[in-house]
């Protein structure tokens, strides 16, 4: 098996603001592995805040090369599990890896990935398109630009929050959820949620910090007026049993976790404490959408709008038409690449 790595400048059509920042471009390593004439591909891409740049996503995978390409490939959590410790201190680059691995696995068998992780293909929820912050004609003015979708992910974070919801809403009347990246303080999130829940908002995503104290978190569990599901406070498998009473749900996003191996046992050991499932992304490729995708069946709520805020994208495979998560052909996870060289 050959290892090939892929860095990619992908443009997005909008600014994206959220709460810590903003980009207009957003870096991405794609993996890449070939066996038997067919290939497989994984995304990752850089994120400041987790500490993750394309360089040390290059050097981890690259330090464990002779492994990788010397394993004789079986199921992808077998090398997921081979894999754990030398790359415990970078899950971006584990779950690019293990994403690739599962494309070329489906790809060698003539299988799905959804097929591999024992999942059938009903029951999948629409996902929703973000709305990053900006001044609010600029967000009415994004939504505007995608009028169809019948679930709106509104970004928010600042001091005119409700505002922002409130003029959103006369635009449409889809359903908005709303997620405040670790803006808010506890007073805040439970004030906010009686006024957003008479705007028609579904539920706040991650408004505390991620190091918010036990207190704190169990107040707004208790009397916000919307749930409010884990984001930042739940990254790893050990996280998920941590929320039970203090969130209503989760998101899971793999490049925190190290790929589908992990979410899917987090995703189901939340539904088993009784807590509500969503699968997040980044700004991302189809890439990694389509890896992302084929947990679809396991979730409550989906958000993997992330190719959709792209000018252009580096692939093709799964698509999210107006919400709609659509299988592309081919086995795996159906991704065919069409960006960079390898080196």
């Amino acid at each position: 098996m050959k290892l090939h790595l892929h860095r990619l400048e992908l443009p997005l059509e909008f600014e994206f603001t959220i709460a810590r920042g903003s980009i207009s471009t957003q870096p991405s390593l794609v993996v890449e592995l070939e066996q038997q004439g067919h290939r497989g591909y994984g995304e990752s891409t850089a994120n400041p805040y987790y500490g993750h740049t394309l360089d040390s996503m290059s050097q981890s995978l690259q330090s464990c090369r002779e492994t990788i390409e010397s394993y004789e490939f079986g199921r992808p959590a077998e090398l997921w599990q081979i894999l754990q410790k030398p790359l415990a201190d970078d899950s971006f680059a584990l779950s690019a890896l293990d994403l690739a691995a599962y494309d070329l696995f489906g790809k060698l068998t003539s299988r799905r990935t959804y097929e591999l992780l024992d999942l059938s293909w009903e029951s999948v929820p629409e996902s929703s398109y973000t709305i990053g912050i900006d001044t609010i004609d600029k967000m009415v003015a994004k939504l505007k630009a995608r009028p169809n979708w019948r679930i709106y992910k509104v970004k928010l974070g600042t001091d005119r929050d409700v505002e922002i919801v409130r003029s959103l809403r006369q635009v449409t009347s889809a359903v908005f959820r709303v997620d405040a990246n670790c803006g808010w303080t506890a007073e805040e999130t439970i004030e906010n949620s009686h006024q957003l829940k008479s705007l028609g908002v579904e539920f706040i995503e991650q408004p505390l910090p991620a190091d918010a104290s036990t207190e704190d978190q169990r107040l707004v569990y208790q009397h916000s007026a919307l749930p409010i599901i884990a984001d930042e406070s739940c990254q790893i498998e050990s996280d998920v049993g941590k929320c039970a009473g203090r969130f209503h749900g989760v998101n899971v996003k793999l490049c925190k976790c190290g790929g589908l191996t992990p979410a899917v046992r987090m995703l189901r050991q939340a539904r088993q404490l009784g807590l509500k499932t969503m699968l997040g992304c980044m700004v991302e490729s189809t890439v990694g959408i389509s890896g992302a995708a084929q947990l679809s069946p396991l979730l409550d709520y989906a958000d993997l709008d992330g190719a959709e805020l792209l000018s252009a994208d580096a692939a093709s495979g799964v698509s999210i038409n107006q919400g709609r998560i659509e299988l592309g052909d081919g086995y795996g996870s159906g991704v065919v690449f069409t960006g960079n060289s390898p080196y």
